[in-house]
């Protein structure tokens, strides 16, 4: 891996590690989903439960090709493995990351009209705990085609970027905060 992708990975593993444990187990799982269910709609029922199916079968690949021991718990250094070989590999990349982005999208978008405002988008990171001045400058980084608002395909590039590209300038980069 390079210095970035391992500086991507350590910053996931600590957002994804909810109660501050130093390992990933199902119930960091349940919760991060929660976090992200916070921004569906109250009465968007599905987008919810796809947002909870998609980071539970997130952590069933963890659990099977990361939790070598079979303590039920992933380390840091089991995640970034893990996340090099199976997750981002092209056969699990689509059902393990990008279905949670495209029901995050859906959750973010409260007037359904198909794309991420900024104020969407800000509001959405800022429950997932990055701070309004770094979610307002990646929205400017993440409108790629600067017309005011994310669309579907920008904010899967974003994810793209997050998850593969080496390149330290990707907007990508920035959707959980700083990195590095």
């Amino acid at each position: 891996m390079t210095t970035m992708t391992d500086q991507k990975f350590s910053a996931l593993f600590d957002w994804f590690d909810q109660d501050g444990d130093a390992h990933l187990d199902r119930e960091d799982f349940r919760a991060i989903a929660g976090v992200f269910s916070k921004v569906a709609a109250e009465d968007d029922t599905a987008t919810v439960a796809a947002i909870h199916d998609t980071f539970d079968a997130w952590w069933r690949l963890l659990l099977q090709h990361a939790d070598i021991d079979g303590d039920g718990l992933v380390s840091r250094a089991e995640f970034a493995a893990v996340m090099a070989q199976n997750v981002t590999a092209p056969e699990h990349f689509e059902s393990a990351v990008m279905a949670i982005a495209d029901a995050v999208m859906r959750a973010f978008d409260t007037n359904a009209d198909g794309v991420l405002s900024r104020e969407e988008y800000v509001r959405l990171y800022s429950v997932l705990g990055v701070s309004e001045e770094h979610s307002a400058h990646a929205f400017t980084l993440l409108d790629l085609d600067g017309d005011g608002v994310i669309s579907h395909a920008e904010y899967r590039t974003a994810i793209v970027e997050f998850y593969l590209s080496t390149d330290p300038a990707a907007p990508g980069n920035h959707l959980l905060g700083p990195v590095g």
